[in-house]
């Protein structure tokens, strides 16, 4: 939960300001070209330089061919990998690439006209950049580039393609009409929505999907949710591949989903409508030793913190902290559970935390999670769990795992997510889309107001964080996004202690609560309506809320509990 950066996110917040990035789509003229040369690096790093030795090609992870670009940034270097390519004056061109993990910039310089740059904060999964730029009426070469940023980790490129006229210079064998999508899928089902997903197909620049035979989207990625749908109705889909050369074949067989008969409860019932929920420390770091028993009265949803890996790939398990919490036994730790499910709270296990180590990125490792956190359930009496992953997650088979749990624990589990405000700027990203892909059990996402640079809110501007209005604005992003106001809750540090930046009075919280649900003591945002239902409020921790004399909790809880 406390995770410093090491580097200013207020940059990248400032380059989305500023409009220097953007996710889009071009599409190819018939008589278009790709003048990149090794766009797919099949034939390892020929054609390209990359700053000091920072690029080499690799097989695995690759988008679609054998070959994909990674390279890692150092403290003085962004891993600048570039190629000059030959175009036509006064042209037009599509510059595009799919990328996985850390920052990536993609851009050209050297246009003649406007030099373009955009850039993703990534994810686990694959995203495509893409913008345009115009060469001007004497150019005949352009720089084309990818770079990630300073001191992040490595980054992935592969199809890396620049669309546009022939500029007469050498080019790599043109496009073939790429195969039928394999691997579809249609699961996720809610009254309104189905999510689909299917398996890259290479060449391809495009997805089309077809509902019962008719197109209904193009899209990029290789993953769709179907909204505005029937309750209690069937549906079939088939997806086509395409690029510049043309439309393949439909995926066949065809795959069908049902969607739900709707009125399904998002979370547990015994969970109040508006709800305090606080972290637990299973280990003693200098904030307030407690054990279960005492957790302030105010907190209605408990998250133990945290579960262990295993060596089993994705599968987790407990330890009780028994000597660092002071003798505090397994037994008086489930009688506390039992006593407080008893008070009518929900006490959970977290996932991850700052240096958690848990994976679950193929179906095996799906089950393993839902297997083991439901025994975990049964054997402790666990009223659910928590996902505070991050270091990623895998959208597709996290939402898998979350199912096959659900599947077995039935409509009262509890499921609550504490992402970082990088991973909900977007629905695009992976921890956003898994909150979409389970939202018919999803029961509260508390995302982490702090430890974060400044950051988009949804009107687009630019919010430094510890302000009402970086509460307000950035919790309108997923509230307009796509979640129930009861699945958004607003997640802050107890004390200074608690975060290393990022903490606001409970006055402040209480503020952007009010602002939110009844329209009053907002700041220079104002959401263009109210979310009376809103979920309410996490900290980070009742340990350090105690060492605070409960401060927060006592200040905090009765608002929350009094909202509309």
């Amino acid at each position: 939960m406390n995770r410093i950066r090491s580097f200013s996110l207020a940059a990248a917040g400032l380059l989305v300001a500023t409009g220097l990035t953007g996710i889009a789509t071009g599409t190819a003229h018939a008589a278009d070209v790709d003048v990149v040369r090794n766009g797919g690096f099949e034939s390892g790093l020929t054609h390209w330089t990359c700053t000091g030795g920072s690029g080499t090609a690799v097989s695995s992870p690759v988008h679609a061919g054998a070959g994909a670009l990674k390279a890692t940034p150092a403290g003085s270097d962004n891993a600048r990998c570039s190629q000059v390519v030959t175009v036509k004056p006064n042209s037009t061109y599509t510059l595009s690439e799919w990328v996985q993990s850390s920052y990536v910039y993609l851009g050209a310089t050297g246009t003649g006209t406007q030099d373009v740059s955009t850039w993703t904060p990534g994810g686990s999964g694959w995203t495509k950049l893409s913008t345009t730029f115009t060469t001007g009426a004497n150019t005949t070469r352009v720089t084309v580039y990818t770079h990630g940023w300073y001191g992040q980790p490595a980054y992935v490129v592969d199809d890396f393609s620049v669309f546009g006229p022939d500029g007469g210079g050498p080019t790599d064998p043109g496009p073939s009409i790429p195969g039928a999508p394999a691997g579809l899928t249609v699961g996720g089902a809610t009254s309104s929505s189905l999510n689909l997903s299917w398996n890259a197909v290479a060449g391809a620049t495009g997805y089309r999907v077809y509902q019962d035979g008719a197109k209904v989207a193009d899209v990029s990625a290789t993953s769709l949710t179907r909204s505005g749908l029937a309750a209690s109705t069937t549906y079939s889909f088939q997806v086509t591949a395409y690029n510049a050369a043309g439309e393949g074949v439909k995926s066949a067989p065809p795959v069908t989903g049902t969607t739900t008969a709707g009125g399904g409860n998002p979370g547990n019932p015994a969970v109040p409508r508006h709800a305090l929920t606080g972290y637990w420390q299973n280990f003693n770091n200098g904030a307030t030793v407690q054990r279960l028993s005492d957790v302030q009265a105010q907190y209605d949803i408990i998250a133990v913190s945290f579960a262990d890996a295993t060596t089993t790939p994705g599968a987790i398990t407990f330890n009780l902290d028994s000597a660092g919490l002071g003798g505090y036994t397994v037994a008086q730790f489930k009688a506390d559970i039992a006593a407080k499910k008893a008070a009518g709270k929900s006490v959970i296990l977290s996932i991850g935390g700052e240096k958690g180590t848990i994976t679950v990125n193929d179906s095996a490792s799906a089950n393993n999670l839902a297997d083991s956190a439901y025994a975990l359930m049964q054997e402790y009496g666990f009223s659910g769990i928590d996902i505070d992953l991050e270091n990623g997650l895998n959208a597709t088979y996290m939402s898998q795992a979350l199912r096959a749990l659900s599947a077995k624990a039935g409509p009262s589990l509890v499921i609550t997510m504490a992402p970082q405000t990088i991973d909900m700027q977007s629905t695009a990203n992976a921890y956003f889309r898994t909150a979409l892909n389970i939202k018919d059990i999803l029961t509260v996402v508390n995302m982490q107001y702090y430890n974060s640079g400044a950051m988009n809110g949804c009107d687009g501007k630019v919010y430094a964080q510890g302000s009402v209005d970086f509460l307000t604005a950035l919790a309108c992003i997923q509230l307009e996004g796509g979640l129930d106001p009861s699945q958004v809750g607003l997640g802050v540090p107890a004390s200074t202690s608690g975060a290393g930046s990022g903490y606001v009075p409970p006055a402040v919280v209480n503020n952007a609560l009010d602002c939110l649900t009844r329209g009053t003591n907002c700041g220079s945002f104002k959401p263009s309506k109210t979310y009376p239902a809103l979920r309410g409020a996490m900290t980070w921790s009742t340990n350090w809320d105690a060492k605070a004399g409960s401060a927060w909790s006592n200040a905090v809880g009765p608002h929350v509990h009094d909202l509309p």
